[in-house]
């Protein structure tokens, strides 16, 4: 039984985690950064200067940002300084327009952009921003969570210095999660309490639906609704679920000014854990209650694995949310706590050591990969199979599995992660 006060921690920590975003936000972060730069400066900056850890420069390499047409880092953060609203958090760049891109444009031929590796950092998620503008200068950094700042100065003037403390606000009121707490939190919370979580199906089978109409990307979610449909995948509930998941990815990542609810600083993580169950729910003809519980299961089981992966790292989010949706898919299934712990067994054994190299429109794939295999780990699970303890990196206990799967994440594939930004600088463009 979860008590009133640890079930009012977990919902402002969801509410906290589940957020809508426009664009890929890592890009859209640095953008929020330097917005909060420029505000501190009070005018319009001359100069910019970044340095940013390996993890952002990795995600911000290859996607498109909202309303510009263009890819990569220079145009968020000229737009950033240019219409930039900090409160907007992550939508940062809603009010873009055509003019403001054409004057991003000429920000960035002036050449008025630096950005540079942050060296001797061991935080995956760092940007540092300082705007100039004559003999003035103003700062901002955000570390640790995509919209969390650390450090504001003026000259020398501080506003904000959270550097010197040893863990962040959000650290301090942190809920400690167990799978089964997650799942007893998801299926017995007052209706009510959580019934803000349908906010993701909306703006998240949007987003997907909005694809359809357009050319994002590579187009896998609009291919997968064509002929490709009926002579291979078939008209289904599984080949629905993977072109409305792959959709929305589709858009997102092509740079479309679409607004989707993202989940643990990831729209990708958050179009992952809402639609697979959206779509399930809907072609099964389940009530708003079961989809409300089943969206919640997915969401927390997400922020749950997210608290000791961190923020970024070189394993794919794609592999902690479609585990997310997998639990959801099989408590839809009439699964029970035993079987929804069997999917996350399911998951760990199959997708754990995808890389992540960097947001961008293939993307689309790794999110299709992933709920295939939710889908694939929930019907297993209904069935009572799954990968035991003598199997690879399984434990018997699942929470123990989670913890095998994020130190892989967090920890095991470090190298790899510096090698896939080798990699990805150093090839002849």
């Amino acid at each position: 039984m979860i008590h009133e006060s640890e079930r009012k921690q977990i919902i402002a920590l969801v509410k906290r985690e589940v957020v809508p975003a426009i664009g890929c936000t890592e890009p859209i972060a640095v953008a929020l950064c330097v917005a909060k730069a420029a505000e501190t400066l009070g005018k319009r900056p001359e100069k910019i200067e970044l340095y940013l850890s390996a993890n952002i420069l990795k995600n911000a390499m290859g996607v498109g940002i909202p309303g510009t047409g263009m890819i990569g880092l220079p145009i968020a953060v000229a737009l950033g300084a240019l219409i930039g609203k900090s409160d907007y958090q992550l939508e940062v760049l809603k009010d873009c327009t055509p003019e403001a891109v054409a004057e991003g444009r000429r920000f960035i031929e002036e050449k008025r952009i630096s950005i540079a590796l942050k060296e001797g950092i061991t935080e995956k998620l760092y940007i540092e921003v300082t705007c100039r503008c004559g003999g003035e200068e103003a700062t901002a950094i955000i570390s640790g969570g995509h919209t969390s700042f650390i450090y504001i100065a003026r000259g020398s003037e501080v506003v904000l210095n959270k550097q010197t403390e040893s863990c962040s606000e959000e650290a301090d009121d942190e809920v400690t999660l167990t799978l089964r707490k997650v799942y007893d939190f998801a299926t017995t919370s007052p209706l009510d309490e959580i019934r803000f979580i349908l906010d993701t199906a909306r703006l998240n089978k949007a987003a997907a639906e909005a694809s359809f109409k357009g050319d994002y990307g590579h187009g896998l979610g609009k291919m997968m609704r064509g002929v490709h449909k009926h002579q291979v995948l078939g008209d289904s509930t599984f080949s629905h679920i993977l072109s409305y998941t792959s959709g929305a990815c589709d858009a997102r990542m092509a740079g479309a000014m679409i607004p989707v609810m993202s989940n643990s600083g990831s729209g990708n993580q958050g179009i992952s854990a809402t639609l697979p169950v959206v779509i399930y729910a809907e072609e099964n003809n389940k009530s708003e209650e079961e989809l409300i519980r089943a969206l919640m299961l997915s969401h927390l089981t997400v922020i749950y694995i997210k608290q000791s992966l961190g923020r970024l790292s070189a394993l794919c989010g794609c592999v902690v949310a479609a585990t997310g949706s997998s639990c959801g898919l099989t408590w839809l299934m009439g699964g029970t706590y035993e079987q929804v712990a069997f999917a996350v067994q399911n998951m760990i054994a199959n997708l754990t050591g995808m890389i992540c190299d960097g947001a961008k429109p293939s993307c689309a794939l790794k999110v299709t990969t992933g709920v295939s295999t939710a889908l694939l780990s929930a019907i297993m699970a209904m069935e009572n199979r799954h990968v035991t303890s003598v199997e690879g990196i399984i434990d018997a206990d699942v929470d123990r599995s989670i913890r095998n799967l994020t130190r892989i994440g967090s920890q095991g594939m470090n190298e790899t992660d510096r090698l896939v930004l080798e990699i990805m600088t150093g090839k002849d463009s």
